[in-house]
């Protein structure tokens, strides 16, 4: 038994990071065209002109040895992407519960055999590199059926990417990325993501969940990665760390994270995502998340697993959301705030929208807002009445229950209730 244990230990002492693959070091997607043919005509290069923007600088065609090129400029940076027709095979493994599919559109993925593959480095601004991807690909495969989004491992709705493709708004964090949860007999939840190695990023991970509280360890690492993204902010896995939520006890989430070749040592006895679980994948940019009790604790570099947080997360955590990505979300929701009016005609809808109310604290500041929901109760005129549903921290002049006329320019989000399933600003394509 003894032995054992030093042969696992001295395994673990020689554990290296793997090389990125090419579905890492670059963004790669297929388009899968509804009747099963590309068009590698030279129109593509015309639709490819079209997009609001882009200037194109130099083009080629695929050939049998090396695969078509595309050079633009586009909002004031220098683009390449490589392009060229190939096999897809449909697999069960598949991230589809980011979108809503119809049974038509999931027949046809199954039976899709080739797709158009277009691949690009991301900059630094991912979110801005994933936008003018999928403008790409709604340009030269116009008769879309849906992307695979072979980087995060998910299928990607046609309509919603057509949606996004042409909004002025980026797409969100969490369209780059999706997060698999593996769990076995015991109970034990191994979360991790696959799509932010292409962002420059290491892709996270969270340890020895559980059934019981893997959907507030979601939550943290979502949050997480938002925040990473964030083009401004630089962060180094191992040195420094990110404050991105409270526990309802007032107690701090101060997240970091390390290379799973160091983050696993630190875990006894690990029935998923230990060295055994990383032979053949999960083994090259991938780090575990910790969090930091105090700051006496990240000042010495002492991490906590998530999991010791498990008995204070309480029923409603806040995480928070950052600056960059409330002024994403608010510029979205303006923008497709007309389907609000729309769907507001319909009885069977319930709405909410969340109103940025001026805190009371903001001393002039006009960003200085608390972000609280209101209940929709009808337009008058281009301006709309709301009640609001909860009672704000930083707002004392306003309780719960209090009426008032709103306009766009206070909306920072909304979400209708319709019979089929919630629909927020970024999932408006199903109202289509």
């Amino acid at each position: 038994m003894f032995f054992n244990k030093k042969k696992n230990s001295e395994n673990l002492k020689d554990l290296k990071e793997a090389p990125l693959g090419y579905w890492e070091e670059k963004s790669y997607m297929i388009a899968l065209p509804e009747n099963g043919s590309v068009d590698l005509s030279e129109r593509i290069f015309d639709r490819v002109k079209e997009i609001e923007g882009l200037t194109l600088q130099g083009k080629c065609m695929p050939t049998a040895e090396s695969p078509g090129k595309i050079v633009f400029a586009y909002d004031g940076e220098e683009y390449e992407a490589g392009f060229f027709v190939g096999d897809f095979q449909w697999s069960d493994l598949l991230g589809i519960q980011n979108y809503r599919f119809t049974e038509e559109e999931l027949a046809g993925f199954k039976a899709a055999t080739k797709g158009l593959t277009l691949f690009m480095e991301f900059h630094k601004d991912c979110k801005k590199s994933f936008h003018i991807q999928l403008k790409l690909i709604v340009a030269m495969v116009p008769n879309l059926l849906g992307i695979l989004d072979e980087s995060s491992e998910k299928m990607v709705s046609a309509k919603w990417a057509v949606m996004a493709a042409g909004s002025v708004v980026t797409p969100g964090p969490e369209d780059l990325f999706i997060t698999q949860a593996v769990s076995d007999k015991s109970g034990e939840v191994w979360l991790h993501t696959h799509g932010l190695c292409r962002c420059g990023l290491t892709e996270l991970e969270i340890l020895q969940s559980d059934a019981k509280h893997y959907n507030q360890h979601y939550q943290l690492l979502s949050t997480f990665a938002s925040h990473l993204m964030d083009k401004n902010e630089t962060f180094v896995p191992g040195q420094t760390s990110r404050y991105i939520g409270m526990l309802t006890n007032g107690y701090p989430v101060v997240a970091t994270c390390v290379s799973w070749t160091e983050g696993i040592k630190e875990y006894k006895k690990l029935l998923l995502g230990g060295a055994e679980d990383r032979k053949d994948s999960h083994n090259s940019r991938t780090s575990p998340i910790f969090v930091y009790k105090s700051e006496e604790d990240e000042k010495n570099g002492k991490r906590s697993k998530v999991s010791e947080y498990d008995h204070m997360w309480g029923d409603n955590p806040m995480f928070f959301i950052s600056n960059e990505e409330t002024a994403r979300m608010r510029a979205l929701a303006r923008e497709r705030f007309h389907f609000v009016k729309e769907q507001s005609e319909q009885s069977d809808n319930k709405i909410i929208i969340k109103i940025g109310l001026l805190r009371d604290d903001a001393n002039g500041d006009p960003n200085e807002r608390e972000h609280i929901w209101f209940e929709l109760l009808g337009f008058e005129g281009d301006k709309f009445r709301a009640k609001l549903m909860q009672e704000p921290y930083a707002v004392a002049s306003m309780h719960e229950g209090d009426e008032g006329v709103y306009s766009i320019e206070d909306v920072t989000d909304w979400l209708i209730y319709t019979p089929i399933c919630p629909v927020d600003p970024s999932k408006a394509y199903i109202l289509t």
